[in-house]
């Protein structure tokens, strides 16, 4: 599916970014012409025709439009999915069609308008400031978001002394609602939600955030709470024992960041007489605590997905759940689901086993930990350089299951890249936040090491293992690219887009060996991100084209979300399919699979951009307060 320009909010027709709608094309000859030699856009092809010189001016906002036909049943999954590809043309190669040519051999922009808004995506909540309009009932809301319009609210809507007293409310953020648009209006019409602070601190931007992309980030009401255990300290009920796998004895250990207080998936890896290794991955058996349908299941289901923001995390799941009842932390006997494998030397897997188990973890490490384990094979480490130990688990046991993962990692890493898996390692921005205020002390580049990658690669083995198994059970981004590879031949950079594979062996090759060659390839990391689109939830009984269910980046035909129950409402219903594939089938509405499926699909698109607008809030505050006291020579290095 190729881009749609819409001319303006007129041809929007009310739709607002993220919307689902219908589409009418315009005429050929009214579609929008690109000159391919400047850098300009001129009304329509007809106007080139008519021998008008080109208009030179700013390039308008493009938005693509979500085009679906509307069907009984509802969404047309197989249409959607399948509109995800890379638009390979039908000799393999990626170009224009000829019907995006004009006469001349300019580029034609396919024009539309929008007819019908199949779903309002958009909360139709904006963030943005107040200006008095003299002498009219109603004042002016201009929102931040230049895509959405301006909103008339009425004063009466308005602070009391606004009228008198406008000034006081230059800098004053407000969240103001769309309650109706006319069709025949470039002006919306709405009400204040709440007033946020002042423009530009931390707290009133973050609020307006989370209102603008509908995160529900209340307090659980009392009617969740009551879902959860109140006998606490928790322990793991008798009988439960005597369903599960007993893995109490075994070396389990957590490795997450030394931050982290919801830890949700742990590994074990010991060497077997033969000279194989069992390795396994134990993810917290959130299932047992969150009852399909009942009121925690609900508040879960609507909420998706946790969302991380730099200062603070929004839980899909009450506190209690996520940082004691699941969470695996150290000493103490918690439920699991495992997948468990036997492992060769070489990574090639010769046996797996899924069930029910209960664990109790030995320690838990950090990335760091895990680090200073594998950058020192032999070394041995002092007193209160890591975590206190299960007595029954001597540190040497723990640091040799460290290195043996470690080493069957790099085999499965090895493994994937053969098979034509791709990674776009994007830097990723971090804070130091003063403990008191939150605010931003300093900034530096996420160091993803050898100790990230170990979990990654097992948690990827444990994903691909899980979708395979459900399966069996129950068998039931084009343009953009075009246009970076049109990029790429123009500033002479080999860029191999036909795969997953290709694209990453091209990365990596030598982009010179000048001063710029590191940063060049970060450059062309991000914007091959780009035009990737997030991968997408779908129930399977709802595709029949199995070429559909690949994973473009893993390349592997397979994949799901299993290990992160306690952050991800997708997981957990793996997990409740997971239980089924190795028990009673469950009477399962595919329908209702689907539907839960796109909405946890919205929930992830919004919750990562909540998470880059909170990286770059901070940013800018923080860019913001060194500006202020770069003339301090004391704090001249601060934040380096």
């Amino acid at each position: 599916m190729r881009d749609i320009f819409l001319d303006g909010i007129v041809s929007r027709n009310r739709a607002l970014n993220g919307d689902v709608v219908v589409v009418q094309l315009l005429p050929r000859e009214q579609w929008k012409v690109v000159r391919s030699d400047t850098d300009c856009e001129v009304s329509s092809e007809s106007e080139l025709q008519a021998g008008r010189a080109p208009q030179r001016r700013k390039s308008p906002q493009k938005k693509r439009a979500v085009l679906e036909e509307q069907h009984s049943d509802g969404d047309d999954l197989p249409a959607r999915v399948a509109a995800l590809g890379l638009g390979a043309t039908e000799n393999g190669k990626r170009g224009r069609a000829l019907e995006d040519l004009s006469s001349d051999g300019d580029v034609l922009q396919r024009t539309a308008k929008v007819v019908y808004i199949v779903e309002r995506k958009h909360s139709r909540a904006v963030t943005g400031f107040l200006k008095l309009l003299p002498d009219l009932p109603f004042a002016k809301f201009s929102p931040v978001d230049h895509r959405v319009p301006r909103i008339n609210v009425p004063l009466a809507d308005c602070p009391p002394d606004f009228s008198s007293r406008p000034a006081d409310y230059a800098n004053i953020l407000f969240i103001c609602r769309i309650t109706s648009w006319a069709e025949d209006s470039s002006f919306a019409e709405g009400c204040l939600a709440k007033t946020l602070g002042q423009a530009g601190e931390i707290e009133p931007e973050t609020e307006g955030i989370l209102m603008e992309y509908d995160v529900d980030f209340s307090e659980f009401p009392a009617v969740v709470l009551d879902c959860l255990p109140t006998d606490l300290p928790w322990s793991v009920p008798p009988a439960e024992l005597g369903r599960r796998k007993d893995l109490r004895e075994e070396c389990i250990f957590t490795i997450d960041p030394a931050t982290a207080r919801d830890l949700d998936d742990a590994l074990s890896c010991k060497q077997l007489a033969d000279g194989n290794f069992e390795v396994g991955v134990h993810i917290a058996d959130v299932s047992y605590f969150v009852e399909e349908g009942n009121a925690l299941d609900a508040i879960a289901s609507q909420r998706a997905t946790s969302v991380y923001m730099v200062q603070k995390v929004v839980p899909m799941l009450p506190r209690l759940l996520c940082e004691e009842l699941c969470s695996l932390n150290p000493l103490t006997e918690r439920l699991t689901f495992s997948v468990v494998w036997t492992l060769s030397p070489q990574g090639k897997i010769l046996s797996e086993w899924f069930g029910r188990s209960v664990i109790r973890s030995c320690v838990k490490l950090s990335y760091d930990h895990a680090q200073s384990m594998i950058d020192g094979p032999d070394r041995l480490f002092s007193p209160g350089e890591l975590p206190s130990m299960d007595p029954r688990h001597p540190l040497d046991e723990v640091h040799q299951a460290v290195l043996r993962l470690h080493a069957l990692a790099q085999q499965l890493r090895q493994q994937r890249f053969d098979g034509g898996a791709l990674r776009l390692d994007q830097l990723k921005l971090s804070f130091t936040l003063d403990k008191d205020s939150m605010m931003p002390q300093g900034c530096y580049v996420y160091q993803y090491r050898d100790s990230n990658k170990l979990v990654e690669e097992f948690m990827l083995l444990a994903n691909m293992a899980v979708a395979h198994q459900i399966y069996r059970s129950f068998p039931q981004e084009t343009k953009m690219v075009d246009e970076l590879q049109e990029f790429c031949d123009q500033m002479g950079v080999a860029v191999d887009l036909s795969s997953a594979g290709a694209l990453h062996a091209s990365l990596h090759r030598s982009l010179g060996d000048d001063p710029y060659a590191g940063a060049r390839k970060e450059v062309l990391t991000k914007m091959c991100s780009k035009p990737m689109q997030m991968a997408l939830y779908f129930c399977t009984g709802a595709l029949k084209d199995e070429a559909l269910f690949q994973h473009y980046a893993l390349n592997v035909p397979r994949y799901t979300h299993f290990t992160s129950p306690i952050r991800r409402y997708p997981d957990l219903v793996v997990h409740r399919l997971l239980a089924a594939s190795l028990g009673t089938p469950p009477c399962v509405c595919v329908c209702a699979v689907q539907k839960q499926a796109s909405h946890c699909n919205d929930r992830k698109t919004a919750s990562k951009r909540v998470q880059e607008l909170s990286s770059e809030l901070f940013f800018g505050v923080f860019v913001r307060v060194r500006e202020k006291l770069s003339w301090l020579p004391h704090v001249s290095s601060w934040g380096s």
